[in-house]
């Protein structure tokens, strides 16, 4: 992400399937990428929306 020069990065959880990261996208969320990001700090920004959203969407999508 730091090497490409992304402007944003994130999570997407999805269904499993036969394919890797092919799955019917279930849930998305972003975090901006600043120029003063380090590879480090970018990984705690993308660690923090796991958290936040990995218990949450797990209960949604276990109570469909």
């Amino acid at each position: 992400v730091k090497a490409a020069d992304e402007k944003e990065t994130g999570i997407t959880l999805h269904e499993v399937n036969e394919k890797y990261d092919e799955g019917k996208i279930i849930f998305q969320a972003k975090c901006e990428v600043l120029p003063e990001d380090t590879p480090e700090s970018i990984a705690k920004k993308v660690q923090a929306l796991e958290h936040a959203h990995y218990p949450v969407e797990i209960e949604r999508w276990i109570d469909l």
